[in-house]
């Protein structure tokens, strides 16, 4: 999975910022290769290539074979300073790898399969939370990059780095609970949840043989007294049939 490029430098000696000024001013950018249980080795790069390895990215995870004095020393760059104003580099570190050395790399996180997940069909937007994991494994074992799988992802869902398999070999130094990305829903999206659930809710008051609301009246029962106040019958209504007075057996 490691990358492995050649890279060609010089020994430059020893000093201060006056010399490193005087390199800079030659068309390179002075280094150091150090570690293995070694001495610092002072060098100096190319400008111009340098530059281009660093704009083409993932330039510090991957692997160097640096060709110094007729000798190949197997390096990974750990660290470069760029010109605050310019954007140029100034100073560039690389790390010497023995043979089977474990190390500890920033690989960048990937998104895959956005346009499939269920979140953004529907008008979410993909958030991409952590860009990058901090991962242990061997020199030989470099990831380029971790994929992180979205497909399966609603609105307001999220993708952590336990919902994903690294490669074999390959140990995260981040916690599993560490979030990787988050679908954002689109504006107004809570407004038309809670219109949705009111109208839910009144669909439901509304239909058939439901239970009376709280509060609602009571039929009155059969031969029940009128509630006071209540009205007095339509004028021209015929009253009952009177019982005829002495209308009694004899």
């Amino acid at each position: 999975m490691a990358t492995v490029k050649e890279l060609k430098a010089t020994t430059r000696p020893a000093g201060g910022k006056g010399a490193a000024r005087a390199v800079r001013r030659a068309g390179r950018v002075p280094g150091v290769i150090y570690g293995n249980n070694q001495p610092p080795q002072p060098i100096s790069v190319d400008d111009t290539e340098l530059r281009l390895r660093i704009q083409a990215g993932r330039f510090l995870t991957t692997i160097y074979d640096i060709e110094l004095d007729g000798k190949k020393h197997r390096v990974i760059p750990r660290d470069f300073h760029l010109d605050p104003v310019r954007d140029f580099p100034l100073h560039v570190d690389f790390m010497r790898l023995g043979e089977g050395a474990t190390i500890r790399v920033s690989v960048p996180l990937h998104i895959q399969n956005a346009d499939a997940a269920p979140g953004v069909k529907r008008g979410g937007t993909v958030n991409i939370v952590t860009h990058s994991i901090d991962l242990e494994c061997s020199v030989d074992n470099i990831p380029q990059y971790i994929e992180a799988d979205v497909s399966s992802l609603e609105i307001s869902h999220s993708l952590h780095l336990s919902d994903v398999k690294l490669p074999t070999g390959v140990k995260s130094m981040t916690r599993e609970d560490i979030t990787l990305v988050t679908i954002v829903p689109p504006s107004g999206y809570a407004e038309e949840i809670k219109a949705a659930a009111a109208a839910a809710a009144g669909g439901a008051a509304a239909a058939p043989g439901a239970a009376p609301a709280a509060g609602a009246a009571a039929a009155p029962a059969a031969g029940a007294a009128p509630a006071a106040g209540a009205k007095a019958p339509a004028a021209g209504a015929k009253a009952p049939a009177a019982k005829p007075a002495g209308d009694k057996k004899k």
